[in-house]
């Protein structure tokens, strides 16, 4: 027998006003719970890098933190051109929040000032997120140095040029410009020596071939506490946590703070609320206790911002190395 909707609603009230509660309770609920789940979307997270590295262990971390609020979470790894790869990808999604990247300072705000032609505009052709961390850099001097502080570098770079010499993670690197920026504000000549990653910088460092080495401070901890090599100071605004005993450049009489950071960008166009949404779902997941756990052994420090705060951290970054960068002359294809 059919039965119309006003029927079949004076049934079910009066199957509650005489003890059938449950069953019509779960007669009302039971068809919301697959709706609520086919509303969920998939999210896919792009990496410029290899598994493993910390852009990945990052990725992961977020995507972990943040499946049961989509219908599936993925970590999608594109390596190649120095990130540019996963960035041209993510430019060409849909707004749809379901497509993010994971990107580190560089690609960000030092490639617009180093590459003649360049894929993308890192302002425009992205939406911000949220910052995830901040990172120092430290300088450190090989075991063969009895430099012990920064004053003593530029005191011997100065009586002999050829002891001024640093190596890095590469040309056009962070470590690189970094270099130079100390080189202009003291106005002691240094050599860069570029090598092809940060472990080769520290064989040369620790055969005597160069006398100082730029790099991430998480790279040359475990030799500063073995005694291999000595970190003379970090870059930062506060020292940092991993050797708190090592001093900043500031303290050492050097005017100069800088940092890295890693961020979470969205394709270009989407809508603000949408950019919110996913700022504080991702803020979210790098706050957890555990997880900021995680990136301290990372050697990064939380810093969990809205969309917002992220674009004005990397409109201030691009200002900043846009000067030192030029100064170098380097260009590349």
């Amino acid at each position: 027998m059919s039965m119309n909707l006003p029927t079949l609603r004076r049934r079910l009230l009066a199957r509650l006003a005489h003890g059938g509660a449950v069953a019509a309770a779960l007669l009302l609920v039971t068809p919301a719970a697959p709706v609520q789940a086919q509303d969920k979307a998939p999210l896919r997270i792009l990496v410029g890098y290899p598994p493993g590295g910390s852009v990945d262990v990052l990725a992961r971390l977020i995507a972990e933190a943040v499946r049961d609020d989509f219908a599936s979470v993925i970590v999608d790894n594109k390596p190649g051109a120095a990130g540019r790869i996963a960035l041209g990808m993510a430019r060409a999604a849909k707004p749809d929040g379901q497509t993010l990247i994971v990107a580190p300072s560089g690609p960000m705000v030092i490639f617009p000032h180093v590459y003649k032609k360049l894929e993308y505009d890192p302002v425009k052709d992205f939406t911000p997120i949220s910052l995830l961390g901040t990172f120092q850099f430290g300088i450190a001097s090989g075991p063969g140095s009895n430099v012990r502080t920064v004053g003593e570098m530029m005191a011997k770079a100065k009586a002999d040029p050829k002891t001024g010499t640093y190596g890095s993670s590469g040309q056009g690197t962070l470590p690189h410009f970094l270099g130079v920026m100390l080189e202009q504000i003291s106005g002691t000549p240094l050599i860069h020596v570029p090598f092809q990653g940060g472990a080769p910088a520290n064989v040369a460092l620790l055969g005597g071939h160069i006398g100082y080495k730029i790099d991430v401070v998480s790279e040359s901890v475990e030799l500063h506490r073995a005694g291999k090599a000595r970190l003379i100071a970090v870059t930062g605004a506060s020292r940092d946590a991993q050797v708190p005993e090592v001093p900043t450049l500031k303290e050492s009489g050097i005017d100069m703070v800088a940092t890295g950071w890693f961020a979470v960008y969205a394709p270009p166009g989407m809508s603000a609320e949408q950019a919110q949404r996913l700022s504080s779902l991702v803020a979210g997941a790098v706050r957890r206790p555990a997880n900021v756990e995680k990136m301290k052994a990372l050697g990064l420090d939380v810093v969990a911002s809205n969309p917002a705060g992220l674009a004005e951290a990397q409109r201030a970054d691009l200002l900043r190395w846009e000067k030192p960068i030029k100064a170098t002359g380097v260009q590349l294809d």
